[in-house]
């Protein structure tokens, strides 16, 4: 088992920048498919980014394709998730994922969540 905790969340003006980083615990971390997922006030969850256990393969949204990146650190159990040119639109609780194989649906392992508000 694993657990998820997200930050680097707030408040940011549109076009701006943030990373949210999501640490986990457990030594089995390298091992794990970690994602992110958002989900906006009155819509349902919705796959935000994936990378592979190695980093070698990385998926996006076409929403966020060219704005958002995720990368991760094995050696400090972090995964991150950097977001540039934010739009309102972007504006949601943010979860990290976390599972043994990918799937766009979720894993069975989730964050609590951290809040990202981009203002126009």
């Amino acid at each position: 088992q694993v657990q998820l905790v997200e930050s680097g969340g707030g408040l940011v003006q549109h076009g701006g920048s943030l990373r949210l980083s999501c640490a986990a615990s457990g030594r089995t971390f390298s091992s794990y498919v970690m994602g992110w997922f958002r989900e906006a006030p009155g819509k349902e969850r919705e796959f935000v980014a994936a990378i592979s256990w190695s980093g070698g393969s990385t998926f996006y949204a076409d929403s966020v394709k060219g704005r958002f990146t995720i990368s991760r650190d094995n050696a400090k159990n972090t995964v991150y998730l950097q977001m540039n040119s934010l739009k309102p639109e972007d504006t949601a609780v943010y979860y990290c994922n976390a599972g043994e194989s990918p799937n766009y649906s979720g894993m069975p392992y989730w964050g609590k969540g951290t809040l990202v508000t981009v203002s126009s």
